[in-house]
C-alpha cells in the first residue's frame, strides 16, 4: 500500500498575502499546507480521502488519472468544495466518479452541486454516484476499509483504517469503542489544529496523548493551522516516531 499525503491544512491556516506571520512568509515548502486530504493507493486501486478546494492542484501535482472512490470525511467546505472537479476525470475516463459519504453528507453535496444530480443534466456537470457510508466495514474492489466514528465538536465525522494505517481528520473525541478500532495500527494521521486547546479539533498535547495511547510505528499531525508555528520548529519539538506531516509525503507500508 501506497499513501500520499495530498494536503495537510485547513482554511485556518491557509498563507494568504496580507499575513505577515511567520508560517505564512516562511520560504520551507513544509509549511505551504493545502487543505486536509490523501490518496491511498492499494493494488492499483486509488482512493482519496476528501476533495476540498484544493483537489484539482493536489490532483495535478501528483499526477493522478484515475480514481476509483473518493471517501467524504463529512461536509465542511474545506472537504468538499473540490468535488466538481471530478469532471475532469469524468472526461479523461468516460466514466462517473463514485463518492462515498454518509446520508447527512449526501444532503450537503445534492444541495451545493445540486446542477450534477438534476433529470436533465447540462452538458459536462460532474457526473457522481453516491454511495451510503455507514460505520461497519465495506469493500471498494477488493480493498477492505473500516470506519472510525470520531466527533469533530458534536459533528460525526468518519476517518479510515485501511490494513495498518489510519486516518483521522477534524475530531476532538474519539469514543473508548472506537478506539478499539484503532489498536495495532501501524501508521497513524492524526489531526491537530494548534497547540492551544480548540473547540472543535485536537490540540498538539491531546493528539500526543492519544498517539502514545494507540502506540502506533510512526504517527503523522495533519490539518495543522498556521498556530502550531514553523515545521521544523515543530518537529524538533515531538518526540521520536511522531513529526508533522507535510504536503506531498509519501508512505510505503
Amino acid at each position: 500500500m501506497k499513501v500520499k499525503i495530498l494536503g495537510t491544512g485547513t482554511s485556518q491556516g491557509v498563507p494568504v498575502i496580507a499575513c505577515n506571520c511567520a508560517v505564512c512568509q516562511s520560504t520551507d515548502p513544509n509549511d505551504k499546507r493545502l487543505r486536509a486530504a490523501a490518496l491511498i493507493e492499494v493494488d492499483g486501486v486509488n482512493i482519496v480521502i476528501d476533495a476540498g478546494p484544493d483537489f484539482r492542484q493536489q490532483m495535478l501535482r501528483e499526477k493522478v488519472n484515475d480514481i476509483d472512490a473518493i471517501l467524504i470525511t463529512h461536509e465542511h467546505r474545506d472537504h468538499i468544495a473540490g468535488l466538481d472537479d471530478v469532471r475532469a476525470f469524468n472526461f479523461m475516463n468516460q466514466k462517473p466518479v463514485d463518492i462515498y459519504a454518509e446520508k447527512r453528507v449526501q444532503k450537503v453535496i445534492k444541495e451545493e452541486f445540486f446542477y450534477s444530480f438534476e433529470e436533465k443534466k447540462y452538458p459536462g456537470v460532474p457526473q457522481i454516484n453516491l454511495h451510503e457510508l455507514a460505520n461497519e466495514p465495506f469493500e471498494i474492489k477488493g480493498v477492505k476499509l473500516i470506519p472510525i466514528q470520531v466527533f469533530h465538536y458534536k459533528l460525526p465525522v468518519f476517518g479510515f483504517r485501511i490494513g495498518d494505517f489510519a486516518y483521522i481528520t477534524d475530531a476532538n473525541y474519539i469514543s473508548e469503542e472506537e478506539k478499539e478500532k484503532l489498536h495495532g495500527t501501524k501508521y497513524l494521521v492524526i489531526n491537530a489544529l494548534r497547540k492551544r486547546k480548540h473547540v472543535s479539533h485536537y490540540s498538539l498535547s491531546e493528539a500526543l496523548e492519544l498517539i502514545n495511547e494507540l502506540s502506533p510505528k510512526r504517527a503523522y499531525i495533519t490539518h495543522i493551522s498556521h498556530q502550531m508555528g514553523l515545521h521544523h520548529n515543530v518537529n524538533e519539538e515531538l518526540p521520536q516516531g511522531i513529526s508533522l506531516a507535510y504536503d506531498g509525503l509519501r508512505l510505503e507500508i
